[in-house]
């Protein structure tokens, strides 16, 4: 007997990624299955949803109808089983996406501990500096820095990232230190491509002015972690988080410059799909990360504009 609820599940994710078999990787079937339950599902329903051909899968119009209702029926069944019982509990996989290099540096610490307070959720961390696409990858949440202009997506500010201008001590040996960020022209900068301003690097006066300076360099690269390696090895001066060196900021290694003129903060956001029913899962994970980060200098909001 067909499980409804199974069936318009597996439509829906179709829909939504464009693929049969990342439906069958993502529950843990296989593309036979899938195509079974849809094919099930359009005789059940007496009409086609999809049309299918070896490039793209397309909606009919009867499936555009369909897949509205159908993604209201979803929501509404996982609000429903929230309401109740052993529901009401975090449980489940919860799959988050998160930038390389703050899952290493400040995420993973705490998920030992969140894990173990939760311990009937399972963590599906995916680590890439790619936006990734919620949908798409039937991500439940992201972890994302800097301004979020998506409006097809809920955002929740769980932190914020303080910034400063920093190179190697081998670096200013061989070069003069910048006394304001238009001395920047003149040197070797590393940028960070995924940065939203690019090569535009922005500082805050202590009048709460904002300079704008293009920078040039000979090496950009898209990988905060390759960024922090670059810094190190005194390839040139970077704009970058506090929690990328951490401590080595108080080491020879490493000096910061222009103090006075900080690099603008970026805030750190939780983000989920827009209109779709919110699982205690993602809730808790967000919850947890707000209470924690707040006592955390390194990502800590208090006090920042």
């Amino acid at each position: 007997m067909m499980d409804r609820l199974d069936c318009i599940q597996s439509f829906v994710r179709v829909v939504e990624t464009g693929s049969f078999s990342a439906v069958a990787r993502e529950l843990n079937t296989t593309q036979p299955t899938i195509s079974k339950q849809i094919a099930a599902l359009e005789d059940y329903l007496d009409v086609q949803l999809l049309t299918r051909s070896t490039r793209k899968l397309q909606l009919t119009q009867a499936g555009e109808r369909f897949f509205e209702h159908c993604q209201q029926v979803l929501d509404a069944a996982a609000a429903a089983e929230a309401s109740v019982g052993q529901r009401q509990k975090p449980t489940g996989t919860l799959r988050v996406s998160c930038p390389i290099a703050f899952g290493q540096h400040v995420l993973m610490p705490y998920l030992k501990d969140f894990l173990e307070r939760y311990p009937d959720i399972k963590l599906d961390l995916t680590l890439s500096d790619r936006f990734t696409d919620l949908v798409e990858d039937g991500t439940d949440l992201a972890i994302r820095i800097g301004q979020v202009n998506d409006t097809s997506l809920i955002t929740h500010r769980i932190g914020m990232t303080r910034r400063v201008t920093v190179g190697a001590t081998t670096y200013f040996s061989k070069y003069p230190e910048p006394q304001t960020p238009e001395d920047l022209v003149n040197h070797n900068c590393i940028v960070y491509t995924r940065l939203t301003t690019g090569n535009e690097w922005h500082f805050q006066q202590p009048t709460g002015d904002i300079i704008r300076v293009l920078v040039t360099g000979k090496l950009q690269v898209d990988n905060s972690t390759a960024i922090r390696e670059a810094v190190l090895s005194g390839i040139g001066i970077a704009v970058c988080p506090v929690w990328l060196f951490g401590d080595l900021l108080q080491s020879d290694r490493l000096k910061v410059v222009l103090k006075s003129y900080q690099p603008v903060p970026l805030p750190i956001h939780a983000i989920y799909r827009r209109g779709r029913f919110i699982s205690a899962k993602v809730r808790c994970f967000i919850d947890y990360l707000t209470t924690e980060f707040k006592l955390n200098p390194w990502v800590s909001d208090d006090g920042v504009q």
